[in-house]
């Protein structure tokens, strides 16, 4: 804080002016001090919602850890006491994290476990014929300025893909069994397939072209770094391996998940990975994937020396095409707008047309505000999902009770259902007082302010959606006209959210056995669409969204994403500011 003495002493006054200069000096140290005393006022302050928003941090951090070492425990126990759910759970993970099972080869998995028998009972994905090359080596001619190829013997190859599938799996029973510290697998039946047509009737599906039961005193017996794989397959653990692997011929499998009477598993084929847990490495990859099927080039940077960019895109469009770079940050909390402040700064130091920050969380007003009128494009978790799915990839936020996949209506065949009125009637188990809302979008931002229909806007301008007053069983109800949305919609939301006046400390922990009914204008249930459970210190949630086809159907996109901040931190991720 200002001193007054340092003040008297840098005046240097006579005795005639000592009582004008002294009342010059008190007068500027007045205002130095009640500037000094604002001043750390504001820091204070701002020191102490800093501190407020690490704690809420902290303590989310805390949370998140508390329940992934209880679910931890839980899943432990389970396998010591042999219940068939959380064995598959966990061998299937197992595989899942095997850092040996190259990371190009397939991941798909369909899985049941005998308890009785201590038996896992699993089809597993091998790699196609394609994994060996064609190729056997190039060579560069500098006469002609060419490469030159060397095919692979056919021979030569057909025997190395043979000798693959056969180290394949060795490699799925040895991650088994490692993994095995609870003692839960007595022996293991694995059945590997890949994906094709059967030569019979020309349908695709599976082709095994291997298949092994493995006691586990026997396979331990086993000096694996020593055997020939095939042979040891075929000769010291009695299982089958195809003779024209290459050809598609198929073994017949022994036991299948479908016979062991348990409920059968699947992961890998229908399972979305989740980009929260994704490798930082994968999840740039699968970012550069994306540009790429949006018709840009698009590469990866080394990971040092980077410049902030983690893919370089090009957009060959004419005019308005050109060099992007690309950030892709794997956030479970909002973007700080310092984010995107340095991707502006990147983008001018690259010469660049545009930036892009793609995050898996979201970002705040400050970022929206900064990024407005510059050559940057803010993409969110939810929109980068929604891109992933609309051009072929995979992605989810979040575990897998809550993923954003396209789940088809049980009792609803025929999208096309979704035309003319419909009544959407929802329910829910609990005492938990709710509003429900319905988004009118097109991607992740609503149409504009008219299109957010709740209780102050019951309907949008066009009348196409507009609430209504529920009959049991259901507790709240939205009419749309699928037709008569604008053109220019793609998508239609449903969230709900604690309504604070009524139960201002609750959250969504008492929020179960929710579901969606659709009916006619008669109110006659056309079909069902079951909705993701609340979780605890949520209080608005993401129930679902209907997405328009390129044919004009429409299709339910299972919702799920939570929010701690309610209504209002809903809302201005679909572009909505809340004054």
């Amino acid at each position: 804080m200002p001193n007054f003495d340092h003040y008297l002493m840098q005046s240097g006054w006579t005795a005639g002016h000592r009582a004008q200069a002294h009342s010059e000096a008190r007068a500027r140290f007045e205002r130095d001090w009640y500037a000094a005393q604002a001043a750390e006022a504001q820091r204070q302050q701002q020191l102490a919602s800093y501190e407020r928003e690490y704690q809420q941090w902290a303590d989310a951090q805390l949370a998140y850890a508390r329940r992934y070492n209880a679910d931890i425990v839980e899943l432990t126990e389970g396998v010591r006491l042999r219940d068939p759910d959380s064995v598959v759970e966990y061998f299937s993970v197992a595989l899942y994290a095997s850092t040996a099972w190259p990371e190009s080869f397939p991941r798909q998995v369909t899985a049941a476990y005998d308890s009785v028998a201590g038996q896992l009972v699993l089809d597993w994905e091998l790699p196609a014929y394609s994994v060996v090359p064609e190729v056997k080596s190039v060579r560069y001619m500098p006469g002609t300025d060419q490469d030159k190829e060397t095919l692979r013997p056919v021979s030569q190859r057909r025997a190395l893909y043979r000798k693959v599938l056969a180290q394949c799996v060795l490699l799925v029973l040895h991650e088994l069994f490692a993994a095995d510290e609870p003692g839960a697998l007595e022996s293991v039946t694995l059945n590997g397939f890949v994906d094709g047509h059967d030569l019979t009737t020309g349908r695709p599906g599976h082709i095994y072209l291997a298949t092994i039961m493995a006691r586990r005193s026997t396979f331990l017996d086993l000096h694996l770094a020593q055997v020939d794989a095939g042979s040891c397959l075929a000769d010291a653990l009695r299982g089958q391996l195809s003779a024209r692997p290459d050809q598609l011929t198929p073994v017949r499998p022994s036991r299948r998940p479908q016979e062991v009477g348990n409920r059968v598993v699947m992961r890998g084929s229908d399972e979305d990975p989740d980009l929260y847990e994704m490798d930082p490495i994968a999840f740039e990859d699968l970012v550069a994937d994306l540009f790429r099927a949006m018709g840009m080039q698009a590469v990866t940077t080394q990971r040092s020396n980077d410049g902030g960019v983690d893919v370089d895109a090009l957009d060959p469009t004419p005019i308005r095409g050109g060099k992007i770079v690309v950030q892709a940050k794997r956030y479970r909390n909002t973007v700080p707008p310092a984010a995107v402040r340095d991707l502006y700064g990147t983008v001018q130091d690259a010469g660049a047309n545009k930036g892009v920050l793609v995050t898996t969380s979201r970002f705040g007003p400050g970022s929206h505000a900064f990024a407005n009128g510059k050559p940057l494009e803010l993409i969110s978790g939810t929109e980068l999902v929604d891109l992933l799915h609309r051009h072929g990839l995979r992605g989810r936020l979040g575990d897998g009770t809550r993923r954003t996949a396209v789940h088809s209506m049980p009792s609803v065949p025929d999208p096309r259902l979704f035309s003319r009125y419909k009544v959407l009637g929802m329910s829910w188990t609990g005492s938990v007082a709710l509003d429900v809302c319905a988004l009118v979008c097109r991607g992740n931002r609503v149409l504009s302010d008219d299109h957010f229909v709740y209780f102050k806007n019951p309907q949008t301008p066009d009348g196409s959606v507009r609430a209504l007053r529920a009959t049991a069983p259901d507790k709240a109800a939205i009419c749309v006209s699928f037709d008569g949305l604008p053109d220019d919609a793609d998508r239609f939301v449903l969230v709900a959210a604690i309504d604070p006046e009524v139960n201002p400390d609750a959250d969504f922990s008492g929020f179960t056995d929710a579901r969606i009914r659709l009916l006619d204008p008669a109110l006659t249930e056309l079909g069902r669409l079951e909705v993701s459970d609340g979780r605890q210190h949520e209080t608005a949630v993401v129930l679902g969204s209907f997405h328009r086809r390129s044919n004009g159907d429409w299709n339910f996109v299972l919702g799920g994403r939570g929010y701690a901040g309610g209504l209002e931190e809903l809302v201005q991720d679909f572009g909505i500011e809340v004054e």
